[in-house]
């Protein structure tokens, strides 16, 4: 009877704290996708509206289609990740002309990133570990999470170049 209600109590204990573990994850998440929201909103503002098209090969991405995907990548993992519906259906924003001015990459943008962040706001922490498909993929809530974060990081960083070849100095790095 003793040796069960200390296997009790350490299983009570352990749950406990992988759930606070968790919880402060989200925190951490939270946290980390304002910060890449105010980081790349810094990108969009600092970028001339005409530069927008700018491209530096035929066979990549111009400025405006880099920041449109990363909208779209925001919105797909993070809808897999967390359960939340997507908010820009099955439009493929890169590729629609009325969407490549400054003004509207903006709204789609910031949209994406405040709705990253209220899915986080909302997610069930406890379902961290829990695993979804999206596509042949099988992978953690988490690992989603994280690879949403991946995305975004990646495709902001590939816009600093666009700008460096603008001639416009690149925001600041925001670590924190």
């Amino acid at each position: 009877m003793k040796l069960t209600s200390i296997l009790f109590i350490m299983l009570f204990v352990s749950a406990n704290s992988f759930a606070q573990a968790n919880d402060s994850l989200k925190s951490q998440f939270l946290k980390d996708w304002q910060r890449a929201k105010d980081y790349t909103k810094s990108y969009l503002d600092v970028t001339p509206a005409e530069k927008f098209g700018m491209r530096p090969n035929d066979s990549i991405r111009s400025f405006a289609e880099q920041m449109l995907h990363l909208a779209q990548g925001n919105v797909n993992l993070i809808s897999t990740a967390t359960g939340k519906d997507k908010i820009f259906g099955t439009r493929n924003l890169e590729k629609e002309k009325t969407t490549q001015t400054k003004d509207s990459v903006t709204y789609f943008v910031l949209a994406s990133y405040d709705y990253a962040i209220e899915a986080l706001k909302n997610f069930d922490a406890t379902k961290m570990d829990s695993v979804v498909k999206r596509g042949t993929l099988a992978e953690t809530r988490r690992a989603f999470l994280l690879k949403a974060f991946e995305h975004q990081t990646h495709h902001r960083g590939q816009c600093t170049i666009y700008i460096r070849m603008m001639g416009i100095k690149p925001p600041n790095e925001r670590l924190f």
